[in-house]
């Protein structure tokens, strides 16, 4: 084994010259040990077992204007949607029937909306106690954070973007910092959710050092979910005539995080699937442990168009995407377990 994977391997951290050679080696044979290590990692942690998770995209309005989405509030090009409680409902009850024990609840950031879900989150804790329940919803003040907590939600998903100031002030409208989106980080691990964070690979402008202060930030930080993906643009915003962002680094990233982050849930991300055939296997050869099946509405689903190529209107979502994937899974050796598949110290 390599003497630089060796040490990443004993001692879950590498300077910032040994993160670089991992990032940019030509050695296809260190490349190849890098993700059967992380692949190993993997499997004495968690097995052979990957979780599933139901997407429900349930709202495309956001009060933000960040550079690189397609759903940020100066979009004209699509139409704006929010699902009822019963459409939401409706939706867990289709996960629940598929055998996932996780809802992912995903939106624009809207604080009033997300008051306003509150109730909806308690009515999915009463109805399937089994389940986890998680939100990605934005930037929100304490006090909904809390709230939100106390309704039965388990877990958020906050993707930092970048560790960078200067770099974050690249993607990202004036008013937006990254020491606010900080500050909510450790607002929501003070409250006990389960906390994840990330950023986008080969995002406009983004260097191999920039890369590394994402890394540092999240060995502060400690998140229990780390979910990246490939930066993909999205039309009709001002980054989209930007390259996509590398499969082969996201790639080598998963494989990186998972011997630094033993037992962090890691998602192969549907981004890293739009750009790679096969991206979600690669994923998780890669040390990645977690897929997020869709189960967005089909009328509403193009409507949450982060980026170019998601929720295409012929994509398969629901009860036969899951089929689909676990029989992907299986053909690499993997079983998806009916499993809330919670983060464990």
């Amino acid at each position: 084994m390599n003497d630089t994977l060796s040490q990443l391997l004993e001692e879950k951290t590498l300077g910032d010259e040994g993160l670089s050679l991992l990032l940019e080696s030509g050695d296809g044979a260190l490349v190849e040990d890098l993700h059967r290590t992380a692949r190993e990692v993997a499997v004495e942690n968690f097995g052979n077992e990957v979780y599933l998770r139901g997407l429900i995209e349930w709202s495309n309005i956001c009060r933000n204007d960040c550079l690189y989405c397609g759903i940020r509030k100066s979009n004209t090009l699509i139409s704006r949607y929010s699902l009822s409680k019963e459409e939401i409902l409706e939706a867990c009850g289709e996960v629940w029937d598929c055998g996932i024990r996780t809802f992912v609840l995903q939106g624009g950031e809207n604080p009033s909306s997300a008051l306003r879900l509150a109730d909806t989150v308690a009515e999915i804790h009463a109805s399937w106690p089994g389940a986890a329940i998680t939100l990605s919803l934005g930037e929100l003040p304490f006090e909904t954070y809390r709230l939100l907590r106390e309704k039965g939600a388990d877990r958020y998903l906050l993707r930092h973007e970048s560790a960078s100031p200067s770099h974050y002030g690249m993607l990202h409208p004036e008013g937006m910092t990254l020491s606010t989106r900080i500050r909510c980080l450790k607002a929501l691990k003070e409250l006990g959710f389960q906390t994840g964070m990330g950023m986008m690979v080969g995002s406009p402008y983004q260097s191999t050092d920039n890369l590394i202060e994402d890394i540092r930030l999240m060995e502060a930080l400690r998140p229990e979910m780390i979910g990246i993906g490939p930066f993909v643009p999205s039309g009709g915003t001002p980054l989209e005539s930007f390259p996509q962002g590398s499969a082969d680094t996201t790639l080598r990233l998963y494989s990186i995080l998972r011997i630094m982050f033993p037992r962090a849930l890691i998602p192969s991300t549907t981004a890293l699937g739009v750009i790679l055939p096969h991206g979600t296997e690669e994923g998780i050869l890669a040390g990645a442990n977690v897929v997020m099946p869709s189960f967005t509405p089909t009328l509403h689903s193009p409507q949450y168009s982060l980026y170019d190529g998601k929720n295409r209107p012929s994509s398969v979502r629901g009860a036969q995407q899951v089929s689909n994937l676990k029989k992907d899974l299986s053909a690499i050796g993997y079983r998806c377990p009916e499993s809330r598949g919670d983060y464990k110290e």
